[in-house]
């Protein structure tokens, strides 16, 4: 270290130094320091842009939509998928053994679950299917292209440290089908959920306010919590296109939300069956939009069945002979992506392709579902539902194995029964590979719970409410009277 004495030196000094050293000057001491040059600096900052870009774009690459939620709204491409069809129909693995009996026997397990792949996977395998597994206009096909927020997958929330985040952005959405027993399954939602805050259910408006924990935001997307927002009874093509759009509008903010889709469905027959009879007493939908690609069905794509304000009192062969009659594989077009298939426009490709490319679709948004149950298997259907999303219903489900559509399918002629089975194929078809599904999941989540017999044994028995509800909706709500559920 050096240091100068100056006398009559001036205040502004230019030194040029190769280490520190102090000046005494008469103003007082002044230190000066070697300074760095500056292409070093301007190297560091450039070299630190460089890095958060980087980070920026590998986050964004390697981090799922879905899970991360950096884009409200993701671009789902659904190419040919007949292959996928194809595979669920190949012969089942080693067989598994079956321990719960719901009054009905337990299908064979599938050798390949679709919802053990990767989305990446599901997709590689899509893309890679179209010349080898299809016969349709690739080209046309790959043209479907629309925006959908089809919500997190059920290999996503298999995920050991996957939890339903009520009081951050996650969202239920329940896609009801009409006559799958979605009616008491919603009420079950807002109403026996063991919640830190249950949802407020008011009398007159047949309305329950389901909010978070902390703030005034719903966690739940369904009849009785939001109302009939994108359309009576939307399907996935409508839901997954709206239910962001809507639930911004009614909030008022632009939450990074993560979806999970849930829904229920029924024996195709006994299903088609009781529509029948709800047709029959006056129901009609008429409020439903069957919106898709940006448009509602015209007239001429769906005719109407009937003339008047309804079909009341039509009978089971006048109710089959209508080819417009959305009764017909409902369960397979309200789950199937219809973009895929010209939406109602049946004249977009030949009527067995369309069949075949909405049935694999349908299987596939299924399989990709956070949750699914059986209107069969209510107690196994309770016990997914409360070990994927972690809640717990505070009463157990009902199962009815003995229904009205049941005697009234005994009744039925031969002829009659073939015809309702040759027009509900694809439902069929499609309720087997739930049905496989549904215990894949059920053994795959038994496997996992070591108090699986307590538990299962004791599904909805939550000491503290007994299953007492505060709010009678059996008095408030006329199932035989209403049209619209």
């Amino acid at each position: 270290m050096m240091s100068l004495l100056v006398e009559d030196m001036p205040k502004h000094v230019s030194v040029q130094v190769h280490g520190d050293f102090s000046l005494l000057l008469p103003s007082g001491l002044y230190e000066i320091k070697k300074m760095e040059p500056r292409f070093k600096i301007r190297t560091i900052i450039i070299f630190c842009l460089f890095l958060a870009m980087a980070g920026i774009i590998g986050f964004g690459y390697f981090c799922q939509d879905q899970v991360c939620a950096l884009t409200k709204r993701s671009m789902i491409l659904q190419p040919d998928i007949l292959a996928y069809n194809d595979r669920a129909q190949s012969s089942p693995g080693s067989n598994g053994v079956w321990t719960v009996n719901e009054h009905q026997p337990a299908p064979a397990p599938l050798p390949a679950s679709p919802q053990r792949m990767t989305n990446q996977q599901q997709e590689k395998q899509f893309v890679s299917s179209i010349t080898s597994a299809s016969t349709l206009n690739v080209k046309s096909i790959q043209q479907n292209v629309i925006f959908a927020n089809a919500g997190l997958s059920y290999e996503d929330v298999l995920n050991d440290d996957f939890q339903f985040d009520m009081d951050g952005h996650d969202v239920m959405v329940f896609l009801h089908i009409q006559k799958t027993g979605g009616t008491s399954f919603g009420r079950h939602l807002v109403r026996d959920l063991d919640l830190k805050r249950p949802c407020e259910c008011q009398r007159q408006r047949k309305r329950c306010y389901c909010f978070r924990p902390h703030r005034n935001e719903n966690w739940l997307f369904s009849r009785y919590s939001t109302g009939w927002k994108c359309g009576l009874h939307a399907d996935w093509t409508e839901l997954t296109n709206c239910v962001d759009l809507e639930l911004e509008k009614n909030e008022g903010e632009s939450a990074k939300r993560r979806y999970f889709y849930i829904t229920l469905l029924r024996e195709p027959i006994a299903r088609y069956m009781s529509e029948y009879r709800h047709v029959k007493r006056g129901a009609t939908w008429k409020g439903s939009r069957h919106w898709c690609l940006g448009r509602q069905a015209t007239a001429e794509e769906l005719p109407p069945c009937y003339k008047g304000k309804d079909w009341l009192d039509v009978t089971l062969d006048e109710f089959a002979a209508c080819d417009s009659n959305l009764a017909v594989n409902r369960q397979t077009r309200m789950l199937a992506d219809l973009a895929l298939v010209g939406c109602y426009n049946k004249s977009a490709m030949p009527m067995d392709e369309r069949d075949r490319v909405m049935l694999a679709s349908a299987k596939r948004n299924l399989a990709a579902m956070a949750y699914f149950g059986l209107t069969e298997y209510q107690k196994i259907s309770q016990y997914i539902f409360e070990e994927t999303f972690n809640l717990r219903f505070a009463i157990p489900f009902e199962q009815h194995n003995t229904t009205v559509s049941a005697l009234a399918i005994h009744n039925l002629s031969n002829e009659q029964k073939r015809r309702i089975k040759e027009l509900n194929s694809l439902d069929i078809e499609l309720y087997t590979f739930a049905k496989n599904l549904l215990f894949q999941r059920f053994e795959t989540l038994k496997a996992k719970d070591n108090d699986f017999e307590k538990r299962f044994a004791n599904l909805g028995n939550i000491y503290y409410k007994q299953g007492v509800t505060e709010f009678n909706w059996d008095s408030n709500i006329d199932d035989t009277a209403s049209t619209d559920h």
